[in-house]
């Protein structure tokens, strides 16, 4: 996944400009962003406030972690099966 060139604090203060009124299309062309990005942005930590959202980056790296745990232990159950099929 490419890294954002803005800190979580920079969206978190764009969002939090636009809630107060400022326009989308002004805080886009003052952030060099696409308008997509912005609406994104705004689709994935709108209401958020900076604690929250250092919870769901932690939450999201501890299930990234979680999910390759569970492949590694899929690819050696499958493994192991294929090794007692092949004794059989």
């Amino acid at each position: 996944m490419k890294k954002s060139r803005f800190t979580e604090s920079q969206i978190i203060a764009a969002l939090k400009s636009h809630e107060s009124g400022k326009r989308a299309e002004d805080i886009c062309r003052e952030m060099s962003i696409n308008k997509q990005t912005f609406y994104n942005w705004k689709k994935k930590y709108g209401g958020m406030d900076t604690g929250q959202l250092k919870r769901l980056k932690e939450l999201e790296d501890e299930n990234r972690k979680l999910k390759n745990m569970y492949v590694e232990l899929v690819f050696d159950h499958q493994t192991l099966k294929y090794i007692v099929e092949k004794k059989l």
